[in-house]
């Protein structure tokens, strides 16, 4: 990663403190380099003796609320929400407090619940939350409540987004609050046994059957799931499919289908938290420093992402430094036929896997440029990132 890189420049926007900003971006920088969120291996990569800069990250998460740092993150003009859970495994702690038993009934780990807005091929994480089948038991609570603690925390911020779930929110409980409360939704119809369909009836009380053919496109408006919930259902089976989509959503129908298919974002996101930081190695004992350490990682993502986006754009893509702000607060007009390779790479792993250097000079203007363009999706006014 190029030493020239000054993240401070972004840490300023999240934290208030310049003293904190400053210790922030050192931190994030030795995340990103050692490609970890474990506090020693971060250690390790700061200048000085691994020993006292362990003690200066502890310091650090005393000090501040990362998750509402992270929360600065969250796109005001963005067109919809994504919401996704994520298995964690951890295999050699199954004692902490934590951590519990995952889909399988046999390994061990906890889920982390996050919501995200779309940025290009990927999503930026704003707000997460963790649970397991451990807390949930401790705290006499269900993964559904679990469920509406995460939307209740962002509720005032959704507005008119809609936001885009997959098959494991498909439940009455969820649905109907999320209805109360006018919140739009976009979520996968969880069929299960292709037998045993879910309760459809029409807006004249007769039961409907699923029917689909491969390549059809299905509509069915005024749709009252399980009977309580009323929905537009739209059917698409595409052909080189083993199975067909059925989606439910308050919005037309046609524009569910679009932007349950932008879902994928999140997983993007998930893979490269995973693949490329290596978040499930995080091994806190207390769930409060684990959700610290989780939103710090998750916000060293988002710089990182932001700043090799940038890089991405100049080596791939032809984009000079002056013309990168447009690209990342727009749609990108990167010609793909002219440049094949800018398609081949995710802006993270560009700036973490790949030995591309730019001239300083080039890398001031470039950093200068992504600073700005940061500070427009921290406080808003900006078109919405697809």
């Amino acid at each position: 990663m190029d030493k020239c890189i000054k993240f401070g420049e972004y840490m300023r926007y999240l934290l208030d403190e310049e003293k904190l900003a400053e210790q922030g971006s050192k931190i994030v920088r030795a995340l990103l380099e050692a490609q970890s969120p474990r506090l020693s291996h971060i250690a390790e990569k700061m200048m000085g003796k691994s020993a006292s800069c362990y003690k200066a990250i502890q310091r650090f998460l005393n000090k501040v609320d990362l998750k509402q740092a992270l929360l600065r993150c969250y796109q005001e003009e963005a067109e919809y929400v994504i919401g996704d859970p994520t298995e964690m495994v951890r295999y050699r702690a199954p004692k902490t407090s934590y951590v519990g038993k995952l889909s399988d009934g046999e390994a061990s780990g906890y889920w982390l619940m996050v919501l995200a807005t779309a940025f290009r091929g990927r999503a930026i994480p704003f707000s997460f939350i963790t649970y397991s089948s451990r807390t949930i038991g401790d705290q006499v609570t269900s993964r559904n409540q679990e469920h509406f603690r995460c939307f209740e925390a962002v509720k005032s911020l959704l507005g008119e987004r809609p936001l885009v779930l997959d098959r494991e929110f498909s439940y009455a409980e969820l649905m109907e609050t999320l209805y109360i409360e006018h919140i739009q939704f976009v979520i996968r119809l969880n069929l299960g046994d292709q037998h045993r369909q879910p309760r459809l009836i029409d807006a004249e009380g007769e039961p409907i059957k699923l029917f689909i053919r491969p390549g059809e496109t299905v509509i069915r408006r005024q749709v009252y799931y399980l009977g309580t919930v009323q929905v537009n259902l739209i059917g698409y089976w595409r052909k080189s499919l083993s199975k067909p989509l059925w989606i439910m959503t308050t919005l037309e129908p046609e524009r569910g289908l679009e932007l349950y298919f932008q879902r994928m974002k999140i997983e993007q996101t998930f893979r490269d938290c995973k693949d490329l930081l290596h978040l499930p190695k995080l091994m806190n004992k207390k769930q409060h420093y684990l959700e610290q350490m989780i939103a710090l990682t998750l916000i060293a993502f988002t710089i990182g992402l932001w700043m090799g986006e940038a890089i991405r754009d100049v080596v791939y893509g032809g984009v000079s430094s002056d013309q990168v702000q447009g690209g990342l607060l727009g749609k990108s007009t990167i010609d793909i036929h002219a440049q094949p390779k800018w398609l081949l790479y995710s802006g993270l792993f560009v700036l973490l896997k790949q030995k591309l250097r730019l001239s300083a000079d080039e890398m001031d203007a470039l950093v200068a440029t992504t600073a700005s363009a940061f500070a427009y999706l921290i406080y808003g006014n900006v078109r919405s990132f697809v």
